[in-house]
């Protein structure tokens, strides 16, 4: 499993600072995941969950992809890949 791990499931940006999109099922996965979880929580909760609990998401998740993007997250002026 440790080389699985080290596998990047997001693609870099070209250009600024950040992810671009998945380029491994894993990252798929976390992205409909997200989605999901921001989905439900606006529709079923109400007061301050509906707001706390879709945030919570988003941090997590770019969380994940500041671990999981190829090359890390850095700035890009449009290096060639």
């Amino acid at each position: 499993m440790a080389g699985s791990s080290s596998k990047p499931w997001f693609a870099a940006k070209r250009y600024g600072y950040g992810s671009s999109l998945p380029i491994a099922w894993q990252g798929w996965v976390a992205m409909a995941a997200l989605i999901a979880v921001v989905t439900v929580s606006i529709l079923i909760l109400s007061g301050p969950a509906r707001a706390i609990v879709p945030i919570a998401a988003v941090l997590a998740f770019s969380g994940l992809c500041a671990v999981k993007t190829e090359g890390g997250w850095r700035w890009r002026w449009g290096d060639p890949r």
